[in-house]
């Protein structure tokens, strides 16, 4: 559905040269909630708006649907933009108009009748929930209601692509939480194609199906949001996916406390991870009668992604050296992630503390 191929993006700013996409590659397919997440100026949003050329790249090539766009005279880009919709931050409607007028906007000049335009008015404010605001200003709604309406608003000429950027981000968390499931709806009931901008891993792990992660202008790593989030590779990636799964705090939280933070000799701090099935064995109480290796968990937590569990804890594991080694086997055997976080000789691996070893 979507191509970008070597796209890159740069400008001259206060006399330098600022390369905010460089050769990104991605492909996202029909149906897709795609997420695209990185800190700012990562170059995210930047990459976003390339999918419907508000921002013409400096080189590659922008293909949607088939479609070079960058091949495009103007006029025939004007039309293939109605089928890629787009939400905002921060709304964009117009203060002054009633909620109807806001989402009838984008059918004025589309040749359809004035009972066709309300027809097809009522239609989406019914699916975004919002029926009962034809007669509402904006200043009447909430945050959540504001960005319904943009959805509906950017529903109006059928998209086959919804473009978010950030489109949570100004939005409490339970508000969020609303929001995202819309989406999830749209796109299931309309087989849209989403594209989702965010600086928040929390907000890829509950929507999205794959996940590019950028920074400084590059996608650093891509996949399966259950493959990235399970075994992420990059250093950054960690560091979102800890903060997103609360591993980061917890982690924090334990090293605070000097019951748990000074080890025995016979003692490590571990981190698990398990996928899917393994969420159901009794692999941990295994340890103990398989290696007399005892595991006192500190932290633990489940997720479900695209329906998968996906789970973490934080162990010290007690036991003579030997077999708590055997212990490590059998878990990396039976597809168990292992991450020896601290040892008692105080040698730390704490790759996603800030300042750790």
């Amino acid at each position: 559905m979507i191509q970008l191929k070597n796209v890159e993006v740069s400008f001259k700013l206060k006399g330098r040269t600022v390369n905010a996409v460089r050769a990104v590659n991605l492909e996202i397919e029909q149906g897709d909630i795609y997420g695209i997440v990185g800190y700012s100026g990562a170059g995210k949003s930047t990459l976003v708006r390339l999918i419907n050329l508000l921002q013409k790249p400096t080189g590659g090539e922008v293909i949607v649907d088939g479609t070079n766009l960058l091949d495009l005279s103007p006029k025939a880009l004007r039309q293939e933009r109605k089928s890629i919709g787009m939400i905002f931050q921060h709304f964009n409607l117009m203060k002054s108009r009633t909620i109807f007028q806001n989402v009838e906007f984008p059918l004025k000049y589309t040749g359809k009748s004035k009972e066709e335009r309300r027809k097809k008015v009522e239609e989406l404010l019914e699916l975004v929930g919002l029926s009962d605001k034809l007669n509402a200003y904006p200043s009447q709604l909430s945050g959540g209601q504001k960005q319904r309406v943009a959805i509906a608003r950017a529903l109006a000429n059928d998209p086959k692509i919804l473009l978010c950027d950030e489109a949570t981000s100004a939005l409490d968390p339970r508000t969020t939480r609303q929001i995202l499931q819309l989406l999830k709806e749209l796109n299931q009931k309309l087989g849209l194609t989403i594209v989702l901008i965010t600086h928040e891993m929390q907000v890829v792990k509950d929507i999205c199906s794959k996940v590019a992660v950028m920074e400084d202008g590059h996608v650093i790593e891509e996949g399966f949001s259950i493959n990235i989030f399970n075994k992420p590779q990059e250093k950054l990636t960690q560091d979102f996916i800890q903060t997103a799964t609360h591993m980061d705090h917890a982690l924090e939280t334990i090293l605070n406390n000097k019951k748990f933070s000074e080890l025995e000799e016979n003692q490590w701090l571990v981190e698990l991870s398990y996928l899917g099935f393994q969420t159901n064995e009794p692999i941990i109480s295994h340890l103990y009668s398989n290696y007399q290796v005892t595991a006192n968990i500190l932290y633990g937590n489940i997720e479900i992604l695209q329906d998968v569990p996906i789970g973490k804890m934080i162990v010290v594991l007690s036991g003579e050296s030997r077999q708590r080694k055997k212990a490590l086997e059998y878990l990396k055997e039976n597809g168990v992630e292992v991450n020896i976080l601290k040892r008692h000789d105080s040698e730390s691996v704490l790759k996603f503390v800030k300042g750790g070893a």
